[in-house]
């Protein structure tokens, strides 16, 4: 599970992320569902539906105790009511046949260019790295449109006084890229994360906060290939100023990180610190259905007190199904695939074993298949195959993987439960 043991707790894979709300490539039809959507190290699971009292079959650890109920009973100081609502958002490689009457989310540069629309004072990006124009490598094609339309949006509101501050990592994969640099001559701030200094991995979280209320979180990078080359997903989270502001914390870490000569804190500071979480999710209505949220983050040093760390989050969902389990990932390896020499590292495919074998949950597993899939992914996935048993009730399925055209891919790691939504 390379975006699983990257993001979720693997000793190996020290990731800066955040994980945010849980959904799945295409929108289960079950009145309560329960999802995780993994994002490079920030996640947030959402139980949507009836809800039930806390789940006590969770083991709490004790920075999480809650402090008090949130509730999406207004704003501080007697301002708005929040009304949250939550739209599933998703890219389509382009070329990419898709059945007729597919299911599938908003497109994603359109909601991109909406939340835009939308921006009155202020935007927050957290994202890997930028390359929004098609001149970044050296590609005159029409299919690089849309990001440039992007960045476009962002220098007109920059023009209008909006404030942009951006948190990337450092160093960058895109070498050749200006886009941070035409944008900081206009006014934004941008903080470069070094994060393979501080803990050895990549900061790998990619969300926008909005106006302190509106939050996109997703798989997509600041990345044109990401509105047309890639398979992304992702969620936009209107009119909810509790969790954006509580996502604005997670944030507020990586920003502290950017700064000049910063080092790793051993102990953050409090009002980074959170009261939601597994043990005291947010509780309100998404479009006037009951629902509970939270974010999660990792690895456990960018973790302030209160925060639940992802692989807690995840393994919560797991434990917590009842019926099915459906994963998708860019690639599976219950190892730490970016340590060596590798490690066995079993526990999430454990936690999948176990709710198939104990609670005879229904494991599905879709995972991508390009040009640069590490073939050593493959005897993993013939594993957790051969595990299923259907004369013994044991439904394991890992059908055939998700293959794209040439060089695109599905980066949309993700996780459904008839109850919870989880990705990574």
């Amino acid at each position: 599970m390379k975006a699983w043991s990257r993001a979720l707790g693997d000793p190996s894979g020290p990731w800066g992320c955040a994980r945010a709300l849980s959904v799945s490539c295409s929108w289960a039809q079950v009145l309560g569902v329960l999802a995780a959507l993994g994002l490079g190290s920030l996640s947030l699971t959402l139980l949507l539906g009836p809800v039930p009292p806390l789940l006590t079959w969770f083991h709490m650890r004790p920075k999480e105790v809650a402090c008090r109920p949130c509730k999406a009973q207004g704003g501080e100081a007697g301002g708005p009511v929040d009304s949250c609502r939550l739209v599933l958002v998703e890219s389509i490689p382009q070329d990419l046949p898709f059945a007729a009457g597919s299911p599938s989310g908003r497109p994603l540069a359109q909601a991109w260019l909406q939340l835009l629309d939308a921006a009155q004072e202020s935007i927050q990006v957290a994202s890997y790295y930028w390359s929004l124009t098609g001149q970044d490598i050296g590609v005159n094609d029409t299919s690089s449109q849309q990001g440039e339309a992007v960045l476009r949006k962002l220098q007109l509101l920059l023009a209008k006084n909006v404030s942009l501050a951006v948190a990337t990592s450092s160093p960058t994969p895109a070498t050749e890229s200006t886009d941070l640099h035409v944008l900081a001559a206009q006014g934004a701030r941008v903080r470069q994360v070094p994060m393979k200094k501080l803990i050895g991995g990549v900061l790998h979280s990619k969300f926008w906060i909005v106006d302190r209320r509106h939050v996109f979180l997703g798989s997509a990078n600041m990345d044109w290939r990401s509105l047309t080359q890639v398979k992304e997903l992702g969620a936009v989270i209107y009119n909810c100023s509790h969790l954006a502001q509580d996502l604005e914390k997670i944030f507020q870490t990586y920003w502290a990180l950017g700064a000049p000569h910063a080092v790793l804190p051993q102990t953050w500071p409090r009002n980074l610190s959170t009261h939601i979480n597994h043990a005291q999710p947010f509780r309100g209505r998404f479009d006037g259905v009951p629902t509970t949220a939270y974010f999660s983050a990792s690895p456990p040093p960018l973790c302030p007190h209160g925060r639940t760390r992802d692989l807690d989050a995840v393994l919560a969902v797991i434990r917590g199904a009842r019926k099915f389990v459906y994963t998708a990932v860019m690639e599976y390896f219950p190892s730490t695939h970016f340590h060596h020499p590798a490690r066995y590292w079993p526990v999430l495919d454990n936690a999948l074993r176990a709710a198939a074998l104990n609670r005879g949950v229904c494991v599905r597993l879709l995972v991508s298949c390009w040009l640069n899939t590490d073939p050593a992914m493959f005897p993993f996935l013939r594993s957790l195959q051969a595990f299923g048993n259907a004369s013994a009730g044991i439904s394991v399925d890992v059908p055939d993987t998700l293959s794209v055209p040439g060089r695109k891919s599905s980066s949309c790691p993700w996780g459904v439960t008839p109850t919870s939504r989880s990705a990574a």
